[in-house]
């Protein structure tokens, strides 16, 4: 809960579970697919009007209990991370999707990354969960436009620990920057993880700018890493709308049976240079 990567998603829930008078239950599964599967079972089984889910586990993983919840009039929302065929099938009854298209929100990320001056040879790493269906587009798509463009790139995957713990990822990346000298950028499109690069560059020697850095959302260390140069872009992906749309999708399917909506919230890029006007929105939980 109040996690400085996921902040504003939480108020956006809240804010909009207050305009149109929700009783909103959150639960946290600390990003564990499995852990998410079981709280959608909990949730199915105390019979709400609606429940929002994350497609982190997949549509193979979500389908039947799904299709279990909407055959009980249970509308069923997705935010964060799709999943496309889920969404097709159930979008009739209200299943709707507020988040960035991954593999775009990649690509933008790599190509701001690449607006930083690297050139075709450069070695980079792109630290993510490619395993995991659809929510491991966000990574393909960033390290698909650096090989385009020209980079050597190595996929390393993030463990379910790591993914739970950004913390236990330092020492790991300290390791890797270390175990390859001629390292020019780092990428990732996981929160966490990119809270933690300042610190990790910092324990492997590197001042700002030695490594180029791309990472995802706006957490407190986040932003100290923008500001201190060791960033040097991140993916705003408007966790506040990814919060408030998916209750307002809620009340407009199971009050007046609209259809799922679909919002791409892959809006840009914060860099060093434009982290400064958007401090104190971030500080209240809305940016």
């Amino acid at each position: 809960p109040g996690d400085g990567a996921t902040l504003a998603r939480q108020t956006g829930a809240a804010q909009a579970a207050e305009a149109f008078g929700v009783d909103l239950k959150e639960q946290f599964s600390a990003w564990a697919p499995e852990t998410m599967i079981n709280q959608f079972k909990e949730a199915v089984a105390a019979k709400p009007d609606c429940i929002e889910i994350m497609g982190h586990p997949g549509g193979t993983a979500f389908h039947d209990l799904v299709k279990d919840a909407v055959d009980q009039g249970i509308v069923v929302t997705v935010g964060n991370s799709p999943m496309t065929e889920l969404q097709a099938e159930f979008g009739p009854m209200g299943m709707g999707y507020a988040g960035v298209d991954l593999y775009a929100g990649g690509t933008l990320t790599a190509n701001a990354m690449l607006g930083q001056g690297l050139k075709s040879g450069d070695e980079a790493m792109v630290y993510g969960v490619f395993s995991q269906a659809e929510r491991g587009q966000s990574e393909k798509g960033l390290a698909d436009t650096l090989e385009k463009a020209g980079l050597t790139v190595d996929r390393l995957e993030i463990t379910q620990e790591a993914n739970s713990d950004a913390s236990l990822a330092v020492p790991v990346l300290a390791a890797y920057i270390q175990a390859h000298p001629n390292l020019k950028a780092i990428g990732t499109q996981h929160g966490g993880i990119t809270s933690v690069l300042a610190e990790v560059l910092k324990k492997a020697g590197k001042k700002p700018g030695d490594i180029v850095v791309g990472g995802i959302d706006l957490a407190p260390a986040t932003i100290d890493g923008l500001e201190s140069g060791y960033v040097s872009a991140t993916l705003d992906q408007l966790l506040y709308l990814q919060g408030f749309m998916p209750v307002v999708q809620c009340v407009m399917s199971k009050k007046y049976k609209m259809p799922g909506l679909s919002l791409n919230t892959g809006a840009g890029t914060v860099t060093p240079q434009t982290i400064g006007g958007l401090v104190d929105l971030i500080d209240e939980g809305i940016r």
